[in-house]
């Protein structure tokens, strides 16, 4: 859970917002944080929390039927009817926990009418919002947790809820046993092989005489005078003999440990040589593919230059050949053209040539029956 809530200003809305004035000017440039677009993100999961200790899952949301948000629910766009509906009764509830009487808001009521309501109450309890409200029409965004996360401040204050310092466990320091180390060579450890490979062979024995001498040459040495030389009685082949017996037990063995640092520098070196014989061998491969690369595209770079030097006539008279089709084109558009215009004035020279003929069939009748009137006056003149 998080220890204090992030301080959300409306005008910037995020942490990591500078301001600064303009030169010439009275107005405050807002520059935005590179972290400024993640901001509400943070209050979105601060405001959960807020909720939490509200109890809103008793009081709210098994009351209304209403599902949980997550932690980024009004963080980001899901679908904004149902994140809407959700910010008006989570603000209307939150309004009602810090003290003030306010109506849950119903399905069909105007939602300009509800925003300004809920902003009156936010700037009742002392809190600026110079943000247009439009932006709560979305159900989601910055201005939307910045209103919820404000309301929800204020109904913590009003229960007498204080964010106290946190207490972190005791943890207790375990003593860190070192591990012994089989690699390391002991007296203990020597004298104890020795002994078990004493009482394993069973060929290797101790010949008593040989002690008995040799515990009897040393008392002699010892009562001898301090001042004499001190010479050795021990005969030479007697010693190497001795010591061709008693080698075989002298080994002295050592464990080697996984964790050794010398386990892992040998490792190393074996690594190494054996990434060294290997590139010397696929090295040799690489160069040739290399080579063969190289002749292919040599030959298909001649190659495509030999295709251009033979096809160049023939693309020289492709362009040409498509000149003359778009200069053919324009001719056939602007011949259209012209078989349209003198098409519609044969129309029009058609109409009037109908009028006429009509015209003069009209005039043709009345003149018809003129001669006919003064004929019959002639003849009953006669």
């Amino acid at each position: 859970m998080a220890a204090a809530a992030a301080v959300v200003t409306p005008a910037g809305l995020e942490d990591g917002v500078s301001r600064s004035r303009g030169e010439g000017s009275g107005e405050v440039v807002v520059e935005r944080g590179p972290g400024a677009a993640y901001h509400m993100f943070v209050v979105m999961e601060d405001l959960v929390e807020k909720l939490k200790l509200l109890h809103y899952e008793e009081e709210l949301l098994r009351k209304n039927n209403l599902k949980p948000p997550s932690r980024h629910y009004f963080a980001l766009p899901t679908n904004p009817g149902e994140q809407f509906y959700m910010f008006c009764t989570l603000a209307a509830w939150l309004i009602n926990r810090a003290g003030r009487p306010f109506e849950q808001p119903q399905e069909y009521d105007d939602p300009n009418a509800t925003i300004s309501n809920i902003l009156s109450e936010l700037r009742s309890f002392g809190r600026t919002a110079d943000f247009p409200p439009s932006k709560l029409k979305s159900g989601y965004g910055e201005h939307v947790c910045y209103v919820l996360d404000s309301l929800a401040e204020e109904a913590l204050k009003y229960i007498g809820f204080t964010w106290k310092r946190p207490t972190y466990p005791l943890e207790e320091l375990e003593e860190e046993t070192v591990p012994e180390d089989d690699a390391e060579l002991t007296l203990n450890k020597v004298d104890e092989e020795f002994v078990e490979e004493e009482t394993d062979s069973e060929e290797n024995f101790i010949d008593l005489n040989v002690l008995k001498a040799q515990t009897y040459r040393l008392d002699m040495n010892e009562s001898a005078k301090q001042e004499d030389i001190l010479e050795s009685t021990t005969d030479a082949a007697e010693w190497s003999l001795e010591v061709e017996r008693v080698l075989p037990q002298l080994k002295v063995t050592i464990r080697t440990d996984n964790k050794d640092w010398r386990i892992h520098v040998d490792q190393m070196h074996q690594h190494k040589s054996g990434i060294e014989s290997a590139l010397k061998e696929t090295k040799g491969f690489l160069d040739k593919l290399h080579n063969e690369i190289s002749r292919t595209l040599e030959k298909i770079g001649s190659r495509e230059k030999y295709i251009n030097n033979q096809l160049e006539h023939l693309v020289q008279e492709y362009r040409a050949a498509q000149a003359q089709l778009s200069e053919a084109r324009e001719r056939y558009q602007q011949g259209n053209g012209g078989v349209t215009e003198r098409t519609r004035l044969l129309s029009e020279v058609t109409e009037e040539l109908e009028k006429v003929k009509q015209e003069m069939e009209e005039k043709g009748s009345s003149m018809t029956d003129g001669e006919r009137f003064s004929r019959v006056l002639m003849i009953h003149t006669e």
